[in-house]
Formats: structure tokens, C-alpha cells, sequence
């Protein structure tokens, strides 16, 4: 809109005259511009700036306005003179470089509204409140084709209602018909347990369930008296015969194994085949979840209806009185899809419980499955140790070959009646619990390290030893330093405080100047700048004027620098704030104290003039700066000099030297 914001509201026709018309008959009462369109002329962006543009920033990044924009053929020429000259480009990095490139400099508009001017006009940043007609326009366009939208969906919605409607009659018809038939049925069942007939048969049920108990518990002891004389006989025949029996027992006892043996593969079997039982499990278990899911859609599905239905019927009240019956119709549609809802979260709670149920079953077989497992696999863990146990003994312990014939034997020290061998396993699990306790207490190799623990102990006093005499070494030392620090400080503010007073003395005569360290304190805790005016000594050098307390400073980095004196030194106008007299004097101080110096020195005053060795003078003759160099000679011991001019050379003159 930035780019036609001006021509927004202007009014095309087709001439001039049309115009004139409008503008002398039409009643204005606004002011507006008449565009003829035989008077205008379109303006076109050659094709040659838009590919340029293009492959500058790419073809999805810059558009031409007039490719953005629908109109009819009639103004063609009106809209080419509004937006034939600009280009449309996302954001306002890629608006400059197409505005700003050489070869292009055209004016581009970003999309939110930034506009950029080969000129170097930049519009943009924060927008009007008020809305455009533009938008005002967009948002009706919106407004009317939701409209269209929801009537579209009332429409169905009422074709769905009248579909639905001759369903519901027929469903109450069926239910009135079924609770008739059902309400006859309990009827009929009631008179009938009022007659004596069913009294009598109720009774003879009874009797024959208590003749089916008696029975079955006759044959239950018919059964133990069978087995237990049976069992009778079995230990007669066992006392008779022992030696028989003996060897039928572990004949048994390999029967035994092997039946264990076949007992273990049906187990194996089993738990193939529960197994394939959780597999089965597993699937019905996803089919019903697949089964949840999609009922969860569907009563998702049923929600959004009724909430459709519900923001339509709002929609309809508002409509007024006309729709009431539409309304009315539609909340019946309404109310059958909550029963349909209500019935649809029956039905996915019944899944759900018989999925909780399938999978409690899932869980009881998991278990019992890890039950068989542990209990085959501690089986076959048993009997390999004890294999094995029987084995190592054999080897560890030669005599049970040759004992083993007397194990039982009563009267013999194998009598295992006498000698309990669970116990005897007992103690020895009991003493070897208290070894292992007292093992972890006792060192048994305790006298073994004794010889090198006591090593270790005297290397260590050893070394400790040297320690502390390097300790005592190094602190003599650090004390000895310090000594030899303080001395030389002192040394230092000695001859710094000499130097200071003397050149302070120098610069101001009739002064004194001192660094002092503070009350109750040493030179090592810090110094202080006292000054004195004859005898009198000021408490600060707040007390001084800005000159003195220049040089107060100059003094102290002098005699500082005077301490340890480099060859050369440099100032650069150090005298800007003193008058002549202390100019003057710094010169004569510089002449008298630094004497194994060389001084650069800065100045525009005489001054320090009178005390230089050698002066360069500059000054501008015809405009040109030239540098002299004069020497300065001492007539005699008063202060009168000669300066003879050893040199001119111009900047000029150096130029035509090169």
C-alpha cells in the first residue's frame, strides 16, 4: 500500500473532458485527482533492470509491483502509471541492494510496509494506527466468506439433521417395542415362581445337588481306605524283602531321574507354548489398542461435532427468531450425538477393562513363565553341583573310594545315625563363617610387612628432616632479603629526598620539600610530601597554588629520575603554567643537577631558552615552514650570550634537495 498511498484515492476516467465535467458538475466536497487515461502514460521496468534483479538477490526475492497486482484491461494504463516503476522485495536487506546497485536504482517496497528511494529516501518504521480502507476492505472480504462458509455448513448440517431424524423415530420405536416385550417377560417369570410347581422342582434341584456332594465325598474315602491298605501291603513286602528293596528303590530313584528328565522337556514344551500364548496375547493386545485408538478418533471426531454444532446453533440464536426452528432441530441433532458420545465411551471403557484384564493375564503368564524358568534352571544348577561336588571329593579325598563300602554300616565311625552329616556340614559352614570374620580383623601377614612398614617409617623421618632444614634455610634467607630491601629502600629515600629538597630549593628558592612517612609510622609503610615556605611547614598542598604544586610534581619525578639517571629524557612543555622566573629556573636546575643527561626540551619561552646548548627555532617565511638551528655561546660567567645562526633550511629548500 506504500507504494499507491498518494494515488489511493484518486479517480480514473476515460478523457479530459470527462473530467472537466466532473470537477465543474460533480459536487465535490472533497479535493481530489482525476487521472484521464488518454493523457497518462504507463511506465514499464525494462526487462533487462528486472533480470538484473533478479540475479542480484534471485526470483523469489524481488518481484515487480505490477505482477503482484489484479486489475481489468480498461486501466491497464492507469495501473502501469502507478506501479509500473517499482520493485516488491521480503525484507529490507535485499530492498537496498536492489535499490542501491548501479545498474538497477529503482524504488522497492519490503512487505511489511519499508520503502527505499534511489534518492536516499527511506520510509518505514512504525505504521499509523488507524486502518487503511485497503485493509478495511480485506477484512469485509473475510468477513463475507465465512459467512458464505458457515451458511454452506448450516445447510448440511440441516440436510444431516433430517437424514438423522427418521433414524431417531425408528430407534424409539424399536426401544418402546423392546421394554414392552421385556416388561411382559419379568411378568410372566413372576407368576411362575409363584406356582407350587416350581417350589417342588426349586426343591428336588436342591436335593439332588446334596446327593451328588455325598456321593462324591463316599468315593473320596472309599479311595484313601483303598490306598491306604495298599500301602499297608507295600511295607510288609518291603520289611520281608529289604535287599530287594533296596535295589527296587534305586531302581526307582533312576526312574525318578529320567521322569525328571521327561519332566523338564514338557516343561520346555510348556513354556514354548506359553510362549506362543503371550505372543497371541501380544496381538489381541494390539488389535484392541489399534481397536482404543480408533474410537479415541472417533469420540475426538464426535467432540469436534458437537462443539461445531454448538458454535452453529450460536450462531443461529443470533440470527433471530426466524432460525428458532432450524435451532431447535439442530440441538436435537445435538443431544443424539452426546447419546451417541455416551454410548461410543461405554464401548471404548468396556475395551479398555478387557484390555487391563489382557494384559493382568499377560503378566500372570510373564510370571509364571520366569517361575518355570527358575525353577528348571536352579534344578539343573543342582544337579550339576552336585555332580560336580561328588566328583571333587572323589579327587580331594582318595579314602572315600575305599570307605565309601562302610558308609551306614552301624558300629563304624560312618554310622550317619550317630553322626548327623547335615550337622556336621552345619559346624563346618559355622567355623568357616567365624575364619572368615576374624580374617577380615586379623593380619595374617602382619608380621611379614612389619620389616617394611619400619623402613617406610624411618625414610619418612629422614626425609621429614630435610625439610625442615630447607624450611629453616629458605626463611633465613626470605629474612636476610628483606633486610637487604629495607636498606636499600632506605638507602633510595635518603638520596630521593636529598635530590627533592635540593631541586624543589632550585625551582622556588626560599623553599623546602621533604618525604616524610606519616605519624607513628616507617619509611616501609609509606611516605608523604611535606613542603615549607622559610621555616614554616604547610599541613597539605591544598594549601599551595597550581603552579607550586607543578612543581612539587616536576620536583619529585625529577629527583626520582635523578636516583637512577637515564641518558636521555624528553618534556614537553612542562613551563605552559609557570611564569618566567620559574621557567627560568627550571632550565638552570636541569643545567646543574642533570649534568650526565642529554634533555629534549619543548618550550615557547625564553626562559628556557637561555639555558639550552642548542636551539631550533621554527617560524613561516612566504607561507613555507622553515627550521633553524642555532648554537648558544657564553661570553662570560654573567648570563650574556650570542646565538650565531649555523643553519637554515627551509621545507622547501629539502624538497628541491631530493
Amino acid at each position: 500500500m506504500i507504494i499507491y498511498l498518494l494515488q489511493l484515492y484518486n479517480v480514473v476516467v476515460d478523457t479530459e473532458i470527462t473530467a472537466k465535467q466532473l470537477l465543474d458538475n460533480g459536487q465535490l466536497k472533497k479535493r481530489y485527482t482525476i487521472i484521464p487515461l488518454n493523457k497518462i502514460t504507463g511506465k514499464n521496468i525494462d526487462p533487462q533492470i528486472v533480470k538484473k534483479a533478479e540475479t542480484l538477490v534471485g526470483k523469489e526475492n524481488v518481484s515487480t509491483a505490477l505482477s503482484l497486482v489484479g486489475y481489468e484491461k480498461d486501466i491497464e494504463t492507469a495501473m502501469h502509471y502507478v506501479f509500473g516503476s517499482c520493485f516488491v522485495c521480503p525484507d529490507m536487506n535485499t530492498s537496498k541492494k536492489v535499490t542501491y546497485d548501479e545498474k538497477i536504482m529503482k524504488k522497492t517496497v519490503t512487505y511489511d510496509g519499508d520503502s527505499f528511494d534511489p534518492a536516499g529516501t527511506l520510509t518505514g518504521g512504525a505504521r499509523k494506527q488507524n486502518t487503511g480502507i485497503l485493509q478495511k476492505l480485506k477484512e469485509l472480504k473475510h468477513v463475507e466468506d465465512a459467512l458464505n462458509m458457515k451458511e454452506c455448513q448450516l445447510k448440511k448440517v440441516i440436510n444431516e439433521i433430517c437424514c438423522i431424524k427418521g433414524t431417531a423415530e425408528r430407534f424409539a420405536q424399536l426401544k418402546k417395542e423392546h421394554d414392552l416385550k421385556k416388561q411382559e417377560f419379568n411378568q410372566i417369570n413372576a407368576k411362575l415362581e409363584q406356582t407350587k410347581h416350581h417350589e417342588q422342582l426349586t426343591v428336588i434341584k436342591n436335593l439332588q445337588i446334596s446327593i451328588d456332594e455325598q456321593e462324591n465325598i463316599l468315593k473320596k474315602a472309599e479311595k484313601k481306605q483303598k490306598h491306604a491298605t495298599d500301602k499297608v501291603k507295600e511295607l510288609e513286602k518291603k520289611l520281608k524283602n529289604a535287599k530287594s528293596v533296596k535295589a527296587k528303590e534305586l531302581k526307582q530313584a533312576e526312574d525318578t531321574l529320567s521322569k525328571a528328565k521327561k519332566n523338564m522337556e514338557e516343561s520346555a514344551k510348556k513354556m514354548k507354548e506359553k510362549l506362543q500364548e503371550v505372543d497371541s496375547v501380544k496381538l489381541e493386545t494390539e488389535e484392541l489398542q489399534k481397536e482404543i485408538s480408533n474410537y479415541e478418533c472417533l469420540l475426538e471426531t464426535c467432540y469436534k461435532n458437537i462443539v461445531e454444532l454448538e458454535g452453529e446453533i450460536l450462531e443461529l440464536q443470533k440470527g433471530g427468531e426466524i432460525h428458532k426452528s432450524a435451532v431447535s432441530q439442530a440441538q436435537e441433532a445435538v443431544n443424539k450425538q452426546k447419546l451417541l458420545l455416551k454410548a461410543k465411551n461405554k464401548e471404548i471403557g468396556e475395551k479398555a477393562a478387557k484390555q487391563r484384564t489382557c494384559q493382568k493375564e499377560i503378566k500372570t503368564t510373564k510370571l509364571q513363565m520366569q517361575d518355570l524358568d527358575h525353577k528348571i534352571t536352579k534344578h539343573q544348577k543342582d544337579f550339576r553341583d552336585a555332580i560336580k561336588l561328588v566328583e571333587n571329593l572323589l579327587q580331594e579325598y582318595e579314602w572315600i573310594t575305599e570307605e565309601k563300602k562302610f558308609f551306614g554300616q552301624p558300629n563304624t565311625g560312618y554310622d550317619f545315625k550317630v553322626h548327623d552329616p547335615k550337622e556336621a556340614g552345619r559346624r563346618i559352614s559355622k567355623l568357616t563363617e567365624t575364619k572368615e570374620k576374624l580374617s577380615k580383623n586379623v593380619n595374617m601377614r602382619a608380621m611379614n610387612m612389619l620389616g617394611k612398614a619400619e623402613e617406610q617409617y624411618n625414610d619418612l623421618i629422614r626425609k621429614r628432616q630435610i625439610v625442615l632444614n630447607d624450611k629453616s634455610k629458605i626463611a633465613s634467607v626470605i629474612v636476610e632479603l628483606d633486610e637487604k630491601k629495607n636498606d636499600a629502600l632506605i638507602k633510595a629515600w635518603t638520596q630521593v629526598n636529598k635530590d627533592f629538597n635540593s631541586i624543589f630549593s632550585s625551582l622556588l628558592p626560599g623553599t623546602q620539600a621533604k618525604l616524610s612517612p606519616p605519624d607513628s609510622k616507617t619509611v616501609l609503610d609509606g611516605l608523604e610530601v611535606k613542603v615549607a615556605f622559610g621555616d614554616v611547614w604547610k599541613e597539605s598542598l591544598s594549601e599551595l597554588s597550581g603552579g607550586q604544586r607543578s612543581l612539587v610534581a616536576l620536583s619529585l619525578i625529577l629527583s626520582l629520575l635523578l636516583f637512577n639517571p637515564a641518558p636521555i629524557y624528553i618534556l614537553d612543555e612542562v613551563d605552559a603554567a609557570l611564569d618566567l622566573s620559574h621557567t627560568q629556573n627550571i632550565g638552570q636546575m636541569i643545567k646543574s643537577h642533570f649534568q650526565h643527561s642529554q634533555f629534549i626540551v619543548v618550550s615557547l619561552k625564553d626562559g628556557m631558552f637561555t639555558n639550552a646548548n642548542i636551539l631550533f627555532k621554527t617560524k613561516f617565511v612566504d607561507g613555507v615552514s622553515t627550521v633553524s638551528r642555532h648554537i648558544q655561546q657564553t661570553m662570560n660567567s654573567r648570563t650574556r650570550t650570542s646565538l650565531h645562526t649555523e643553519e637554515e633550511i627551509t621545507v622547501k629548500q629539502r624538497k628541491e634537495a631530493l
